[in-house]
């Protein structure tokens, strides 16, 4: 079998095996040596096993009846056999499918006698299309019986309705049950209705419709704790559904409403700016106030809430963004020391180096830089605030929330967003159900994941109303280059394209603010960086959006003095910035607070505080808010603090007065205070999930290397015998390692056509044995291998394995 597909293989134009590698990349990492190798490669578990996660439902389906209608005695099946299965669904269509799956190689042969490969029953469920094993392989007396077919309907239709129902279930599938658990007793005493299936099982038993088997599922046993519907009477119930059930040869379409692609990116762009601000302001909580990193790694729940509190958003939405940030390479972590244990250090979550830069950028810019991020993070932030196996809750950060296949889902969400027609917004049940269809194998168990790149993409600004943006669609385009320019000098579209498209969607950066009467500051649009550094400092924020609006405060003119802003240049700032009359409240505002500022000053003695203000000082040293600090007067304008000046001028400050620092000199000491931050560190990106897909010039090349070590090697299999031997081929009587290595070639080829073999091997204590089995599997070491004498699986290690022949 195995030299048979070999030479299909080799028989290929290389146009179809050129289509073949494009399907299933898989099959040249690394490139073969030749077809033969090839040909193993596409017959092994792990490379079926992944070209079946991305076949259809419909398709498998079709695989699923080629299966079903196998002879017993060829392992053939035809096109028309299934044609004539898949009742109900065009011809045509079915056809397609069977094509489908013969470009790929799961199906082989001529139409006539086609075969399935053989390693797709041993990655798939044994029972195909939810159909049990033919009656003659289960039970005699079931054989019997459904060689009868009028007997066999009396007797279905005899059936009581406790036992119809049974079979009704079995005959949806999956065909197997359980015998004799539905009436175990619950607390003490057996339950009625279990009593009844029961019951109604085995009046199915003992009319051999179904049949007992063991817990492998091999070998009949009356007493088994299972029992099988023989696939003869599920074909018989499925009568009104169609032998394979109900066939879907289409994709599921959502109904979804179109929205105007204008509005889609107008909400979309404004999403984003949201999202950036919600981001900034994450990361501004934790410089003004790191969060400790939990000893089983990640962020604490309080910190969490905090951070939520900061942003403006609910907790998942904060927990999206710490996760983003960390993958952007915006958020790190760093050391520092305890109070309470002196030499002991913690590690804190601090924005990075690299956060400095992202802010200085533009608000597109800054966007890719988190949308690219969450697409490539191996982390789903969905698992945040859920409970892990151990019932433990998973915090954001913590290592728990990793998963290695959340970009793949993520982007299996987005690409059936972008398969849909424009505008189109459709509920997330709907794009699961379609992803469902696309790929069911690859969409089990990964529900989660999809809602979670649903949501994210909606909080991102990815989607907008529910539909994909278009931004979002450049975005998601694939950057490898095209046929045509393998070199990749001249790509169709650059990843600058979608920062472009949202960049004219967004509204232009201003440099200008309305100063109000009540003292607010309206910025009519994003602002931009230098203006947005000002406002930082002189005024607070009161709410964000497309116009912001700040409020300048007696504390934040007493910042702005801090950081070494003066009166008149406060004045100058505000006349030049404001497109409005700047309000004589706030010159009065700023004149006040700089004629308090510099009142009070402060040194190290521990610290020392003096004033010209004598009446100042008294107020101070009676003030019984600062009683902590411990100051003693010393003089008639000078009290002193064994407390360090930080902590003396902040205590003040709380209490409502505005000293300043200043050196031994007596000169002010105005500075703005250092931003802490973590170690900068290198965003980790996930490489796309799969192999890399061939084209042009690329798999041209690919399928002419295969061509010439095919006749490479079989020119050397015509050399004589020593060379043969010097090369490592198997050649008879020969080394040990030669025979070795004919002993796995006649596994592997029993393994495929499930043939007898006699191997030879050595036990644990020395002993050279031999026995006669039927090989199952050839993986990870062992030969697993059926004893039908002793009716049990055996495990042998390869290594122990000397000699293996097949039954003659």
């Amino acid at each position: 079998m195995a030299t048979t597909f070999a030479d299909q293989l080799r028989s290929l134009p290389d146009e179809a095996l050129g289509a073949l590698l494009q399907l299933r990349p898989d099959l040249v990492v690394p490139v073969p040596a030749d077809i033969s190798a090839l040909a193993v490669r596409a017959q092994s578990r792990g490379s079926v096993a992944r070209c079946l996660d991305g076949l259809d439902e419909f398709t498998l389906t079709i695989l699923d009846a080629a299966r079903v209608t196998r002879a017993a005695d060829t392992a053939h099946t035809s096109v028309d056999a299934i044609v004539e299965l898949a009742a109900g669904v065009a011809a045509d269509d079915v056809r397609v499918a069977i094509d489908r799956l013969r470009v790929r190689f799961l199906l082989h042969g001529p139409p006539e006698a086609l075969q399935v490969v053989a390693a797709v029953d041993e990655v798939t469920s044994p029972y195909p299309a939810g159909l049990g094993r033919p009656a003659d392989y289960l039970d005699a007396h079931a054989a019997a019986l459904v060689a009868d077919r009028a007997k066999l309907r009396r007797t279905v239709l005899a059936a009581p309705p406790g036992a119809r129902a049974v079979l009704d279930r079995l005959a949806a599938g999956p065909p197997v049950g359980a015998l004799g658990r539905a009436a175990e007793p619950r607390n003490g005493e057996p339950g009625r209705a279990g009593t009844e299936v029961a019951e109604s099982i085995r009046w199915l038993v003992d009319q051999h419709i179904l049949v007992p088997i063991s817990d492998a599922g091999r070998a009949p046993r009356a007493d088994g704790d299972l029992v099988e519907l023989p696939r003869e009477v599920g074909l018989l119930l499925r009568r009104d559904t169609g032998p394979l059930g109900a066939l879907r040869p289409f994709p599921p379409q959502p109904e979804a409403p179109v929205r105007d692609p204008k509005a889609i990116d107008s909400a979309g762009a404004g999403q984003t700016m949201e999202a950036v601000r919600a981001t900034e302001a994450v990361l501004e909580a934790l410089a003004a106030e790191p969060a400790p990193v939990l000893k089983t790694g990640g962020l604490g729940v309080r910190d969490l809430k905090r951070l939520a509190r900061a942003a403006g958003v609910d907790e998942a939405g904060a927990a999206l963004l710490v996760e983003v940030a960390y993958a952007a390479g915006l958020l790190g972590e760093s050391e520092t020391s305890v109070h309470r244990a002196p030499g002991a250090v913690q590690d804190i979550f601090l924005p990075t180096g690299a956060y400095d830069l992202w802010r200085a950028a533009g608000m597109a810019h800054r966007w890719s830089t988190l949308a690219r991020a969450w697409l490539t993070m191996t982390r789903q932030p969905g698992l945040v605030g859920k409970r892990d196996e151990r019932d433990r809750p998973i915090n954001a950060l913590a290592p728990d929330a990793e998963r290695a296949g959340a970009p793949q889902a993520r982007r299996e969400a987005l690409d059936a967003l972008a398969a849909l027609e424009p505008g189109s917004a459709p509920a997330v049940d709907d794009l699961l159900a379609l992803l469902a269809w696309q790929a069911p194998r690859r969409a089990r168990g990964r529900e989660l994941g999809h809602r979670d790149g649903f949501s994210g993409a909606a909080l991102l600004g990815v989607t907008g109303l529910g539909a994909l943006t278009s931004y979002a669609r450049l975005l998601l385009s694939d950057p490898e280059t095209t046929e045509s320019d393998p070199l990749g000098l001249h790509p169709d579209e650059s990843p600058a394209d979608a920062v472009r498209a949202l960049d004219h969607l967004l509204p232009a950066p201003v440099d200008h603010v309305l100063v109000q009467a009540d003292l607010t500051v309206v910025v009519p649009g994003p602002p931009e960086p230098e203006l947005a550094g000002e406002l930082d400092v002189i005024a607070e924020p009161e709410s964000a959006g497309g116009a912001s609006v700040f409020r300048v405060t007696p504390a934040s003119v007493r910042r702005a003095l801090d950081v070494g802003y003066t009166a008149p240049e406060l004045h100058t700032l505000f006349q030049r910035r404001s497109r409005t009359p700047v309000p004589q409240t706030l010159t009065y505002l700023i004149d006040d607070a700089a004629r308090k500022h510099g009142g009070l000053r402060a040194g190290s003695a521990g610290s020392y505080l003096r004033s010209d203000d004598e009446a100042l000082i008294v107020e101070v040293l009676a003030d019984k808010r600062v009683t902590g600090l411990d100051l003693r007067r010393v003089a008639p304008t000078v009290l002193v603090s064994p407390r360090p000046v930080a902590r003396l001028l902040g205590a003040l400050r709380e209490a409502g007065y505005a000293p300043v620092a200043e050196d031994a000199g007596g000169a002010t000491v105005l500075t703005r205070p250092k931003a802490r931050r973590a170690p900068s560190r290198t965003p980790r990106i996930m490489e796309p999930a799969g192999p890399p897909s061939l084209a042009g010039p690329r798999l041209a090349g690919v399928v002419e290397q295969l061509r010439r070590g095919d006749i490479a090697t079989r020119a050397a299999r015509r050399a004589p015998v020593t060379v043969r031997a010097a090369q490592g081929q198997a050649v008879p009587g020969l080394t040990a390692v030669q025979q070795h290595s004919q002993a796995m070639a006649v596994l592997q080829q029993a393994v495929r056509d499930r043939a007898k073999v006699w191997v030879g091997y050595v036990d644990s204590h020395g002993a050279t044995l031999s026995r006669l089995v039927r090989p199952v599997s050839l993986s990870a070491g062992y030969l697993r291998a059926e004893d039908e004498r002793g009716e049990s699986l055996h495990t042998f290690a390869l290594h122990r394995i000397t000699a293996a022949v097949t039954e003659e």
